[in-house]
């Protein structure tokens, strides 16, 4: 690594779309260009829901990993595909239940980096860091020195892929993937996943071609694909599900009460949690 003050410039490839910038615009953003703008349009077109379903996916996200902090008594928290700092941010959550929380963040977009220097600032008695690094080489996110300094993987740890998952190709093998990161962890430790619902996605299938003439890799997960996904962990309750319907709370956004909640197919996601048992507890 370059010595501070002495980085290299960062080639940002404003000029090709690129997910998180994108799920920056659905959140309402600032931090994306005129490409990532103009696939987001082309998305909207076939998904009008895409920005209730980029909301509605990020309160599962903050909503789990606060009741995993509260209720669960997780104080590390490793977050992989972060995308674009958004407040409130993952660490936020964590450190207004137990201030003493620490946070790793990992993406390989170098806008992310960029603004993550900025933006993940831990609380005083917490710490967050931010690896650069790639999801398909997991044994480059365990062994960074940054990781290292801020977690320690003898102890729980929760880890969270939000809309991560489905862009990867199947030749890289993602389930072994996220299989390799499971097993670094111990008992305890949590995993938290969404990822783009096959079943649920409707007139938005196509969007594969669209992403695939753009050189991205879009790969809806069936609901079976997304329970391989918690190999060597048990799914807690509710289970695998659409995620407005993970535990609702007061703090859910305003999609209706779960009785009133809209179609599934307005936020085409498959969610869940799981737990890693003791050893041999899990397959």
């Amino acid at each position: 690594m370059s010595r501070a003050g002495h980085r290299p410039p960062l080639d940002l490839r404003t000029d090709i779309p690129h997910p998180a910038r994108m799920y920056d615009v659905f959140l309402g953003g600032k931090t994306n260009y005129r490409p990532d703008r103009d696939m987001a349009e082309r998305v909207a077109e076939k998904m009008p829901t895409v920005k209730l379903a980029a909301r509605v996916n990020r309160d599962f996200v903050l909503r789990a990993v606060r009741r995993l902090a509260a209720e669960a008594g997780i104080r590390q928290f490793l977050d992989i595909g972060t995308g674009i700092p958004t407040s409130p941010n993952l660490h936020e959550v964590a450190q207004s239940v137990a201030p003493e929380s620490r946070i790793v963040y990992v993406d390989n977009d170098p806008i992310v980096l960029a603004h993550s220097r900025a933006l993940h600032t831990s609380g005083p008695a917490g710490r967050t860091t931010y690896v650069q690094a790639d999801f398909t080489d997991p044994d480059s996110i365990l062994t960074a020195p940054q990781l290292r300094e801020v977690l320690d993987l003898g102890q729980p740890v929760a880890l969270s892929m939000g809309l991560l998952l489905h862009w990867i190709a199947p030749e890289a093998r993602p389930h072994a993937l996220v299989r390799r990161l499971v097993d670094a962890l111990p008992a305890g430790s949590y995993l938290l996943i969404s990822v783009f619902a096959k079943e649920l996605a409707g007139g938005s299938a196509s969007l594969e071609e669209d992403f695939g003439a753009q050189g991205i890799d879009l790969h809806p997960a069936t609901r079976d694909d997304a329970l391989r996904f918690f190999d060597g962990t048990e799914l807690i309750e509710p289970g695998l599900v659409a995620p407005h319907r993970w535990r609702p709370d007061a703090r859910t956004l305003d999609v209706g009460t779960p009785d009133a909640a809209p179609d599934d197919t307005a936020a085409p996601i498959w969610a869940g949690v799981g737990v890693k048992p003791p050893s041999g507890g899990a397959g």
